[in-house]
């Protein structure tokens, strides 16, 4: 009996909510967007977060499958943000996403200024040449947030969506 139904969002907090917006809504297709915000002594968002006297600006957008949580808190004030932290440190390290192309992708996003660690791996075909297995590669949003863009393909060991 289990009752966790699934996950419905993961959040991210970033220093600049419009360009966030922009990435995940304008560059990524992701769906809503619409930025709201609250001001301090909203007690009920505080308990939530266990923040004293917060204040921020966030969205909500939907993939396909699940929604992201944006928040770019002004209350209180963030430390500044390691651009290249490494994914080693603990904590959540990235979100994974499920793309039918991953070189399209890749391309796509590295022409809008993102950058990655490195190029997806070359495409492994069988022998009637058909992509087979998995291919991914980890970038990096324009504030640093890590995210992975993956190519299921038949005959992988990791199961798509």
């Amino acid at each position: 009996m289990n009752e966790i139904m699934g996950i419905h969002h993961v959040a991210v907090a970033v220093p600049d909510i419009e360009l966030a917006r922009q990435f995940y809504v304008d560059i990524l297709g992701f769906e809503g967007g619409d930025i709201g915000g609250w001001e301090p002594g909203n007690e009920w968002i505080d308990n939530i977060v266990g923040l004293k006297d917060s204040a921020g600006r966030s969205f909500m957008c939907r993939a396909p499958n699940c929604f992201i949580e944006v928040f770019q808190y002004t209350s209180p004030e963030p430390s500044p943000q390691d651009p290249k932290r490494p994914v080693s440190e603990y904590g959540y390290t990235h979100f994974g996403m499920q793309v039918k192309d991953i070189q399209k992708v890749y391309e796509r996003l590295r022409e809008a200024g993102l950058e990655f660690h490195v190029a997806p791996d070359r495409m492994v075909t069988d022998a009637d040449g058909k992509r087979v297995g998995f291919s991914a590669t980890y970038g990096r949003d324009y504030f640093g947030n890590v995210f992975e863009i993956m190519e299921i393909r038949e005959g992988a060991s990791v199961k798509p969506l």
